[in-house]
C-alpha cells in the first residue's frame, strides 16, 4: 500500500509531503502536471499540483509537453500550487521503496488539499512512524537505528543530538555485533565439545579460558547498561541541587544562572519554602537546577516541609552546589561533605565581593569563589559544573544507552551471562551453559530487531514517532 503524510510542522513558509510505496509515482502523476512514472531516480521536477487531478485524456494531451520538459496544464483545470517534486527509487530511498517528496507552500489549505488529492487517487494516510518502520522492515536500518531517528528529532541539546546521531550511524549496533560474535564463538566451542562428548580425550573449550572470556564480555555489557543512568540524565537534564543555609544567596545564584528572575530574592530568612526547578544549557549539555529551601533550625511547619524536600533534592541530584559565605564555619563545611556522601560536590563560596574567609583555603573539596549578586565567577562555576558532570566523549568505542528497552535487554543479557560464569565455576554441563549463552544472544538481538517478529511489539515501538517520519 502506498502511504502519504505531511513531513514538516504546519505553519512554516514551506511544507513537505512524503509519499512511499509501489504506486508512489503513478499516483503522484495523477495530480501533477508531469508524468513521473519513468522519472530517473534522485531527480527534482518543477511543476504544478492540479486541484482536480489529471484525467486520462489530460495525461495524453500533456505527454508531448512532458517529453519536451514543459510543464503542461491541461485545459479546464485549475492550479492548486507551484511545487518541486523529488523522486527516489527503490531500494535507494529512506524507506527502501519508490518514494517522492512534494515541496509546496506551507498554507494549511494547500497541504490538506494535496493530501486529500493523494488519498482520493489511491494513497493511505501514514500512521505515526510508518515511514521509519518500513525502512526497518526493508532492511535500511536495524531497530536501534530506527529508534535513534525519534531521539534525533526529539534532541534538545548537542549532547542528546550527538548520542542519537551516533546510534543512527550504527555505533551501538556495531558494539552489539562484536559482543554477539564473541558469544557465538563461546557457544560454538561448547556445542562442538558436546558433539564429540564420546571422546573424553578431546577438549575444545578450556573452562578457565572460557570463564575469562565470559567475564570480559559481561564487563562490556555492564558498561553499556551502566551508561543508561548518564543517558537518562542527559535526556532529562542533569539534576543539580543548589543548597545551603538561609539567606546565603541560593535564589540569587539560580536567577544569575538562568539570566532571569525565576526565584524570589529577599533578605528575610526562609523565603524559599519549596523547590524551584529550571534548566539551562552549558556547553551543549542540559542541566536541571533545583533551588531549595535554606537549611536551618525552625519551628515553622511549612518551612520544615521545604527543608525536608531539600534533603530529598540532594538524594536525587548528581551534582550538589553547596553555597557558603564568609560566616560559614569549618564544622559546617565538614557536615556538608559528610551529608553529600559520594555525590559530586562543589562548594560555592558566595559573596566574594565582600572578601574571602581564610579557612576556605584549607578546603580539599573543589570550590569556586563567586558573587551571585554581581555575576563574578559564574563562568568558572559553569565550567566546574560541566566538568563534574563527567560527560564521556562520544566515539565509536564509547556508546551511551538512552533507551529503557535497550537497558532492559542488556540487564537480561547480563543475568544470562552471570549464570554462565556461575555454571563454569561449578562445572555445570556444557548443554546447560550453551542454553544460557543462547538466551544472551537472543536478548541482545532484541535490541537491533533480530528477535522481534510481532506487529504488536513493533507497533508499540513506533507509536510515539512523528507522523511523516
Amino acid at each position: 500500500m502506498t502511504i502519504c503524510a505531511l513531513a514538516t510542522a504546519p505553519g512554516g513558509a514551506l511544507g513537505i509531503i512524503r509519499i512511499s510505496g509501489p504506486q508512489s509515482l503513478e499516483i503522484l502523476s495523477r495530480i501533477f502536471t508531469k508524468n513521473l512514472v519513468n522519472a530517473s531516480p534522485n531527480t527534482i521536477h518543477y511543476g504544478h499540483i492540479l486541484e482536480g487531478g489529471t484525467t486520462e485524456s489530460d495525461a495524453t494531451e500533456s505527454h508531448h509537453h512532458n517529453a519536451l520538459g514543459c510543464d503542461a496544464v491541461p485545459p479546464h483545470q485549475s492550479i492548486l500550487d507551484e511545487v518541486l517534486v523529488s523522486v527516489f527509487r527503490a531500494p535507494h530511498s529512506y524507506t527502501g521503496e519508490d518514494s517522492a517528496e512534494i515541496s509546496c507552500h506551507g498554507s494549511r489549505y494547500i497541504l490538506n488539499k494535496v493530501l486529500q488529492l493523494l488519498v482520493a487517487n489511491g494513497c493511505r494516510m501514514a500512521e505515526p512512524g510508518e515511514f521509519t518502520k518500513r525502512a526497518y522492515l526493508n532492511g535500511k536500518m536495524d531497530l536501534s537505528q530506527a529508534e535513534a531517528v525519534a531521539d534525533l528529532i526529539a534532541s534538545t541539546n548537542k549532547a542528546t543530538h550527538d548520542i542519537a546521531l551516533s546510534q543512527l550511524r550504527g555505533h551501538f549496533s556495531s558494539r552489539l555485533a562484536q559482543l554477539r560474535e564473541q558469544l557465538l564463538k563461546l557457544t560454538s566451542l561448547l556445542e562442538l565439545e558436546l558433539d564429540f562428548s564420546d571422546h573424553e580425550d578431546l577438549e575444545f573449550a578450556d573452562r578457565s579460558e572460557l570463564q575469562e572470556l565470559t567475564k570480559e564480555i559481561d564487563k562490556h555489557i555492564n558498561h553499556l547498561a551502566h551508561s543508561f543512568e548518564t543517558g537518562q540524565a542527559l535526556k532529562q537534564g542533569i539534576p543539580v541541587a543548589i543548597v545551603g543555609k538561609t539567606n546565603v544567596g541560593k535564589s540569587t545564584l539560580l536567577n544569575r544562572l538562568l539570566k532571569d528572575d525565576r526565584a524570589i530574592v529577599s533578605d528575610i530568612h526562609g523565603t524559599t519554602r519549596d523547590t524551584i526547578e529550571d534548566t539551562i544549557d552549558i556547553q551543549g549539555v542540559t542541566f536541571r537546577f533545583i533551588d531549595t529551601a535554606g537549611i536551618r533550625q525552625t519551628t515553622d511547619t511549612i518551612e520544615q516541609i521545604g527543608i525536608n524536600r531539600t534533603y530529598q533534592a540532594i538524594d536525587k541530584a548528581r551534582i550538589v552546589l553547596w553555597l557558603i559565605d564568609r560566616e560559614s564555619s569549618n564544622q559546617e563545611i565538614n557536615d556538608i561533605i559528610q551529608r553529600t556522601g559520594n555525590k559530586k560536590l562543589i562548594i560555592v563560596r558566595n559573596k566574594s565581593d565582600k572578601g574571602d574567609n581564610n579557612s576556605y583555603k584549607l578546603l580539599s573539596t573543589p570550590s569556586v569563589a563567586i558573587s551571585a549578586k554581581y555575576g563574578t565567577g559564574i563562568d568558572a562555576l559553569e565550567q566546574a559544573i560541566y566538568e563534574a558532570a563527567d560527560i564521556p566523549t562520544l566515539t565509536e568505542n564509547e556508546v551511551i544507552v538512552t533507551n529503557a528497552r535497550h537497558y532492559d535487554a542488556l540487564m537480561r543479557a547480563h543475568d544470562s551471562i552471570q549464570r554462565v560464569i556461575d555454571g563454569l565455576q561449578s562445572q555445570l554441563s556444557g548443554d546447560l551453559l550453551s542454553e544460557d549463552l543462547h538466551q544472551a544472544l537472543d536478548t541482545l538481538a532484541e535490541i537491533t530487531g533480530g528477535q522481534i517478529t510481532t506487529d504488536e511489539v513493533l507497533g508499540n515501538i513506533f507509536q510515539h514517532f512523528c507522523v511523516g517520519k
